[in-house]
């Protein structure tokens, strides 16, 4: 049976609060996912790592993963700078890894599952020159693995819109090229509906999936709605899930798309029709 979560997405751009948490649990979910932002949540400040564990506590929340560092900061809904694992510029990669690390010093204090990792940069941003390189991309996963081995994390490589992270490439990937390395997905739902059809993304990753992200588009921009807000046939990929034996967690990675509380609102009714779903199978 699935559980359910909700990634702190939903409030990437403010400053992560105890409330923020007291209103997730509020509305039956039981775990997290920690957007690793400095402007949303400061992965460098020990304090703050002190303060999250409190407020864990308090909620009756886990944190089930943590998304690794993409951006420096959040304004007003906009990327402030980026981070890329898959540069040839070594001081540009070397940066990435180093705030990769800094975010999975939280598991010293709060314990996660995993760590979600993109390949460089989404398309739909601007990419500098010589970055989404696979051979980059393949030597960052090597370090970061080992990071996350250190504190007792398994990486999960995000399913997003480059080349380097569509479904067939990650398959390509883990099978060719990482297969000595303890490395999964997290499969997005959102991101694989706008690469394409949704159940060749889940038949390609079949055996790979670790974690989720769930949310809803139109088909044609990263919307990050409550699922059945948008165009992604919910039942024909819960249908796909179960049939790839995926059976963990489904992470809620929604957006600030109006009054957070309405959308948790929205999230709660979703949960709802994708728990039937799932049992009418």
């Amino acid at each position: 049976m699935n559980r359910y979560g909700v990634s702190t997405h939903l409030f990437h751009d403010q400053r992560l609060s105890r409330e923020h948490l007291v209103h997730i649990a509020a509305h039956g979910f039981d775990l997290i996912e920690l957007v690793a932002t400095r402007s949303h949540f400061d992965y460098r400040n020990p304090s703050a790592h002190d303060a999250l564990a409190e407020w864990l506590a308090d909620t009756r929340l886990a944190l089930h993963s943590v998304h690794a560092p993409i951006v420096e900061g959040m304004r007003e809904g906009d990327w402030i700078g980026s981070f890329s694992n898959a540069s040839t510029d070594a001081a540009r990669r070397e940066a990435a890894l180093d705030e990769t690390e800094a975010a999975l010093a939280i598991a010293t204090t709060v314990p996660f599952d995993y760590l979600v990792v993109h390949l460089g940069m989404p398309t739909t941003a601007r990419v500098p020159p010589g970055d989404n390189q696979a051979e980059a991309a393949r030597r960052s996963i090597e370090n970061i693995v080992a990071m996350a081995a250190r504190v007792n994390v398994r990486v999960a490589l995000e399913v997003i819109l480059n080349p380097l992270s569509t479904a067939d490439a990650l398959a390509e990937l883990l099978e060719d090229h990482l297969d000595d390395l303890e490395v999964g997905v997290c499969l997005d739902y959102g991101h694989a509906h706008i690469m394409g059809e949704l159940a060749d993304t889940l038949d390609a990753l079949s055996g790979h999936v670790w974690t989720t992200h769930l949310h809803d588009n139109r088909g044609t921009r990263d919307e990050h709605l409550t699922p059945y807000a948008g165009t992604i046939d919910w039942p024909a990929a819960m249908m796909g899930t179960q049939k790839i034996g995926y059976d963990g967690v489904l992470m809620f990675e929604v957006g600030g798309t109006g009054d957070p509380v309405d959308v948790l609102s929205g999230c709660v009714k979703a949960r709802e029709r994708l728990e039937q779903t799932v049992v009418s199978f």
